[in-house]
C-alpha cells in the first residue's frame, strides 16, 4: 500500500479537455493513436476496438480507457462503417462528428462523452504509458461517473473556481482509475513494478535531466555520467527499471513535446524539430509521422480525440 500511495503522490495530472460527441453513421479509424490518456463514456450504440488483435466492445454505461501512446484500431458504431486512417479521419474530423449543439440533426445512433488528460510521473514520464498496459474497458464504476460528471458540468460553467475544480475532479478521476485496478487485480505487477522509479535517485535524475535538455546532448554517454553509472551499463540500467531503453524514451519524450508546441504555439516546423533535438527538419517530418500516423502540420488541427 506504500507503494501504491508513493507511486500516486508523484503522479501530476492535468486536464486537457472534456467534449461529446455524436453520430448518425459508424466509422472506424484503423491507427487511432494520441499522446494523451482519454476516457471514453458510452451513453448510446457501442463502440469496439482492437488491440493486439483482440476486440472487445465498449456497450451503453460502460467505460473505456485508452492509455497514451498505444496504436489501436477503434470503431463507434456497428454495422458498415466508414474506414479511416488516423490521418483521414483528423483532417476534417467534423465531417464525422455532429456537436451536441448541431441544429441540424435532431437523433443520433451513438452518442458518447470522452475526457483526456495527462498524468505524468515526476512531471516527465507518462504514467500509464511507462506501466505498459493496454486499453481496458470499466464497468459499473459509479464513482468515475460521478467524477466525469462534475467535469462535464464544471467545462461549461461559469462560476468562479471553475479551473481549480476541474483541476481536482480530474486528479481524484486519475486515482479512481488506478484505484479500480487495484480493486480488480488488473494491471497490479505492471503498478508495483513501476514502483521501482521511486526507489532510484539516479533514474529521477535521468529523468529530470532528458526533459530539460531535449534539444542537448543525451547520448548513453552523457545518461551514464548523470546516473554515475558505465556508459557501457546505463541502456540496461535503464531498461531494467523502465522496462523501455533510453533512446527510445528520448524520442517519445522528444515527440510529445513535439506536440504539445503545435498545439499551443504558431512555431514553424522545422523550429519545433530544432527545439526538441532534430537538427534534420526532414528526419524529424519522417519519424514524427512514423509515430502519429500524420504529418506535423496536420497536428495543429487536432485537438485530442476528437476536434468537434
Amino acid at each position: 500500500m506504500k507503494d501504491y500511495n508513493k507511486i500516486i503522490e508523484s503522479v501530476k495530472m492535468k486536464f486537457l479537455r472534456a467534449k461529446e460527441a455524436k453520430l448518425n453513421s459508424p466509422i472506424q479509424i484503423k491507427n487511432y493513436y494520441d499522446v494523451a490518456n482519454t476516457i471514453i463514456f458510452q451513453k448510446s450504440g457501442n463502440t469496439k476496438f482492437r488491440f493486439n488483435k483482440k476486440e472487445t466492445v465498449v456497450s451503453p454505461g460502460s467505460i473505456l480507457f485508452i492509455p497514451g501512446g498505444k496504436i489501436m484500431e477503434i470503431t463507434f458504431g456497428e454495422g458498415d462503417a466508414n474506414v479511416l486512417s488516423n490521418e483521414e479521419f483528423f483532417k476534417d474530423s467534423q465531417a464525422y462528428l455532429n456537436s451536441e449543439n448541431d441544429s441540424e440533426q435532431k437523433e443520433f445512433n451513438i452518442n458518447f462523452e470522452y475526457i483526456s488528460f495527462e498524468a505524468k510521473v515526476f512531471d516527465s514520464v507518462n504514467f500509464f504509458t511507462s506501466i505498459d498496459i493496454p486499453p481496458f474497458v470499466i464497468d459499473d464504476n459509479q464513482k468515475i461517473k460521478q467524477v466525469a460528471k462534475m467535469i462535464f458540468e464544471e467545462t461549461s460553467s461559469e462560476e468562479p473556481g471553475k479551473e481549480r475544480l476541474i483541476k481536482v475532479a480530474t486528479e481524484t478521476l486519475v486515482i479512481e482509475v488506478i484505484r479500480h485496478m487495484i480493486r480488480e487485480g488488473r494491471f497490479v505487477e505492471q503498478l508495483a513494478t513501476n514502483s521501482s522509479y521511486f526507489k532510484d535517485p539516479r533514474l529521477i535524475d535521468i529523468f529530470s535531466y532528458i526533459k530539460e535538455n531535449l534539444n542537448g546532448d543525451l547520448s548513453n554517454k552523457k545518461l551514464a555520467a548523470i546516473a554515475n553509472v558505465s556508459e557501457d551499463y546505463v541502456g540496461q540500467y535503464f531498461k531494467m527499471l523502465t522496462g523501455i531503453n533510453p533512446q527510445d524514451y528520448i524520442e517519445y519524450q522528444r515527440m510529445e513535446e513535439a506536440v504539445n508546441l503545435l498545439r499551443t504555439t504558431k512555431k514553424s516546423i522545422r523550429s519545433i524539430g530544432q527545439k526538441v533535438g532534430y537538427k534534420d527538419t526532414a528526419y524529424f517530418c519522417r519519424r514524427f509521422k512514423m509515430m502519429f500516423g500524420i504529418p506535423a502540420g496536420k497536428m495543429r488541427r487536432r485537438d485530442s480525440l476528437m476536434n468537434v
